[in-house]
């Protein structure tokens, strides 16, 4: 790991989910940070994530019981904090469509919750994570994602002269084996004997990225972070129904159509923001629409960064991309979810 992190305080909101905790491990194993500190709203998986493997031997980490709801609570668990992961959302793209109030107020209200309290205390950095859902939304999860984002990217404006906190997001799709992905729903299946494995439709693609590869992503980002860019990964593509014939070879799918709110390819970058995207080697950069407009702005965040401009009507997506893993591919991959 990058000497980024020497003798940083780190806090995750969210940290007890599946980013959380391997960033966290992550953190703990290079064994370079001040402090780590956990910031969630569930005394059980804080209980849970303290008592296991590294967390329990561990004095550098902190578990800080709050809501990202509560801005007074942020601002005292972001005092004497370096540098924020915000995690912390709802999630549950169906969960969404029946209780909006409920995703408006942690993924909307709790994102502006987390922005106030980074300025008024003074964090260095903050790193927001999104999601391929807030590219053109067809449910509300993805909506309120996308305020999240551009709320994020807009914070920058608010931190006056100082300069600081930088705030910067990072997009990334579903990430393999993460909880609630399909990847353990199937494997749990396939342990319990059943031959014919649910698929909503045999068109659908995704991007890989394992939670590894998040937490580089999200390193990656608090390196080359000026403010108020969206950081998305290149990634490989792959099919379900090559997913399912790696899991289950025998198995046959049983379609069940598309859920509310699910689309056949993830997007990750549209054609509009890709006039506006910078390419890297292993990434891409959304400049953000006020930036591009304002002469002073784009000199100071151009400075330094070589990325070559789009082709026009360049889009980033899953059914589109030009990797892709290959059947035999995902079968290497998916081996470690089967035992």
């Amino acid at each position: 790991m990058t000497d980024f992190f020497k003798d940083k305080t780190i806090l995750i909101t969210g940290g007890t989910g599946s980013f959380g905790r391997a960033f966290a491990k992550r953190l703990l194993k290079e064994d370079k940070c001040q402090k780590v500190i956990i910031f969630s709203r569930d005394e059980w998986k804080q209980w849970e994530m303290k008592n296991s493997e590294p967390f329990n031997h561990s004095n550098k980490i902190r578990f800080f019981l709050g809501d990202v709801r509560d801005k007074d609570r942020l601002i005292r668990a972001f005092t004497e904090v370096d540098l924020v992961i915000h995690a912390a959302a709802l999630k549950q793209v169906p969960a969404a469509e029946y209780n909006p109030t409920e995703f408006v107020k942690t993924n909307i209200n709790g994102a502006m919750n987390v922005i106030d309290a980074a300025i008024q205390v003074g964090v260095e950095k903050v790193i927001a994570l999104s999601t391929d859902k807030a590219v053109n939304p067809v449910n509300l999860y993805g909506a309120t994602k996308l305020c999240s984002d551009k709320l994020f990217t807009a914070a920058q404006s608010y931190v006056g002269q100082r300069g600081y906190p930088t705030f910067t997001v990072v997009r990334y799709g579903n990430v393999a084996g993460s909880r609630g992905s399909i990847i353990p729903f199937w494997a749990e299946l396939v342990k319990r004997g059943q031959k014919n494995l649910p698929l909503t439709d045999l068109r659908m693609t995704r991007f890989w990225i394992t939670l590894d590869e998040a937490v580089d992503l999200v390193i990656k980002g608090f390196e080359i972070a000026k403010g108020s860019e969206i950081v998305v990964p290149k990634i490989p593509s792959f099919k379900i129904v090559d997913l399912l014939d790696a899991l289950s070879p025998n198995s046959k799918p049983d379609i069940i159509g598309i859920r509310e709110g699910e689309k056949i390819h993830e997007l990750m970058i549209p054609s509009d923001d890709a006039r506006h995207t910078l390419e890297f080697d292993d990434h891409y950069i959304i400049i953000p629409e006020a930036t591009i407009h304002n002469a002073k702005l784009l000199t100071k965040f151009l400075n330094g960064r070589s990325g070559k401009t789009l082709v026009d009507g360049f889009s980033y997506t899953s059914g589109t991309n030009d990797q892709w893993l290959n059947p035999e591919k995902l079968k290497e991959l998916v081996k470690p979810y089967l035992y």
